[in-house]
């Protein structure tokens, strides 16, 4: 049997009073957790819900939500995880593109939730810890596991939609299952015996996959923090005793900075690994100086399940996203798709068990995101001699000033070398005479101080004269997504 929910089953039978899940001083354990889920596929099916149904998920990182999920996919319904953040019409566009007919929305977010379900025709059900039981109470116990075919569909995760509306790409138990597997047998080797940090968002793919389900598979225990900071995170690590971390590039900048770092205990972390984002080397190298805790940077995305590719613990190179992982090829092109010298910069295009089967409903959009069976990343990387990949930019964020390519990470890299600096982005504006122009917006860190005359200098220094930022400013913070991704869409130009 395919179904995800067996890795649940088979766990709970080998290790059932092992913790499963934990949140703050809440603890549950596997036999807990798997029957909650056989509750859960009971409440489903009460409300009418049937294998192939979507079901929608609007919370943050709590119990919960590995609750609803797990029982859910038992019952061989669709998962559709949601942002609690979202706003009314953004809630009903997700419920209307994926046709989920329920929502359950965590409580303090239920007024955009319920009202986004009006508009989209669908049933809410807010879940609050206080109300939870009675859900469940006087349910008859759904035990049996629905019998799902590999390529069935087991959660639609929509895209970021930088490029118009956000699409649901379907991504199948065999999909995520496979990920599931090399995540924890054959790239971070995660056992029953560690603690897995569970700070990326649950309704992320990088928090799902290598998060949620890689502990589930393994037997681990997933110690959940609902809103990243700092100085929770390095309590939940002290506390815990978490020995496997993940996080994202702005999460290690803030960790790497934070002041009071030496007052926790963080010896027990054994592995660390970063994806949703190019890491800057400076950051990787001052985190793992400041935890004495190896980083090993990979690549993903929501279309691949994700992982792509990853550096390894006995073999890794700084700067670089790693080698593909097992089962999955890839190749860099040309516009033509043709592939590129080895050191040259192309398009990334990936095949293999980690693709998705496809767009929810649009059927143009996947064929031209794979129209030969490769799937088109949109982002631009190289090849070293030995097979390491090194992710140079997005494809739609290349700057072309006076016919000169541009990659805006290059110069990113070079300002996080930069003392002052804590984050910085590097954008394109229009100009009459070179088509682009460049600027930089960068955050400081705490204390510190420079000025833009200052930081354009530091970077002329160190690049082609067409390359540094003409136009330079400081903010407060840059902008970020749910997983702590900075949002260049959102940078918006003052003195331009």
């Amino acid at each position: 049997m395919t179904n995800l929910a067996m890795n649940l089953v088979h766990t709970a039978a080998k290790h059932p009073d092992r913790p499963a899940i934990r949140l703050g001083d809440s603890v549950l354990s596997y036999a807990q957790f798997e029957q909650a889920s056989q509750l859960v596929a009971a409440l489903l099916a009460q409300h009418g819900v049937r294998p192939g149904d979507r079901v929608a998920l609007m919370l943050p990182n709590v119990p919960h939500f590995a609750l609803l999920y797990y029982g859910a996919l038992r019952l061989g319904a669709i998962v559709v995880p949601m942002n609690p953040l979202l706003k009314e019409r953004e809630v009903a566009y997700h419920l209307s593109d994926s046709g989920a007919r329920l929502l359950f929305v965590w409580t303090g977010f239920e007024q955009e939730g319920e009202a986004g379900a009006v508009l989209a025709e669908a049933k809410t059900i807010v879940v609050e810890p206080t109300t939870w039981p009675g859900l469940l109470a006087g349910l008859a116990p759904v035990a049996e596991v629905h019998e799902a075919d590999a390529d069935d569909t087991a959660v639609i995760l929509y895209t970021s939609g930088t490029t118009g509306k956000p699409k649901g790409a379907e991504l199948t138990h065999a999909n995520i299952a496979r990920n599931v597997e090399i995540c924890a047998d054959e790239l971070i080797f995660v056992s029953e015996q560690d603690v897995v940090f569970g700070g990326l968002p649950l309704f992320h793919v990088f928090g799902q996959t290598a998060s949620l389900n890689a502990a589930i598979y393994a037997g681990a225990c997933l110690t959940l923090l609902p809103k990243f900071d700092p100085r929770a995170a390095l309590e939940t690590i002290a506390r815990d005793k978490v020995t496997i971390f993940q996080g994202v590039p702005t999460m290690y900048t803030v960790l790497a900075h934070f002041p009071e770092r030496d007052h926790y205990d963080t010896s027990s972390l054994r592995v660390c690994v970063s994806g949703g984002a190019a890491l800057p080397v400076e950051i990787l190298n001052a985190f793992e100086s400041a935890y004495s805790c190896i980083v090993l940077e990979g690549y993903g995305l929501s279309e691949t399940s994700p992982v792509v590719s990853i550096n390894r613990l006995d073999q890794r190179r700084a700067g670089s996203i790693g080698v593909p992982v097992s089962g999955v090829e890839v190749r860099i092109v040309d516009d033509s798709a043709v592939d590129v010298p080895v050191g040259e910069i192309g398009e990334l295009i990936v095949r293999g068990h980690n693709v998705m089967k496809s767009y929810w409903g649009k059927p143009d959009e996947t064929a031209q995101a794979i129209p030969d069976g490769w799937f088109r990343t949109g982002d631009l990387a190289r090849r070293d001699e030995d097979g390491f990949l090194y992710i140079v930019d997005r494809k739609k964020d290349l700057i072309i000033r006076s016919g000169y390519n541009v990659y805006p990470r290059e110069v990113e890299e070079v300002l996080y070398e930069h003392p002052a600096v804590a984050e910085a982005a590097v954008v394109a504006f229009p100009h009459p005479e070179f088509g682009d122009e460049i600027a930089a917006v960068v955050a400081l860190k705490p204390g510190a101080a420079a000025e833009p005359d200052e930081l354009r200098e530091f970077v002329k220094a160190k690049v082609a004269a067409y390359k540094y930022p003409r136009v330079v400013e400081i903010v407060t913070a840059l902008p970020k997504g749910a997983t702590g991704k900075i949002l260049k869409r959102e940078i918006t130009l003052t003195t331009v």
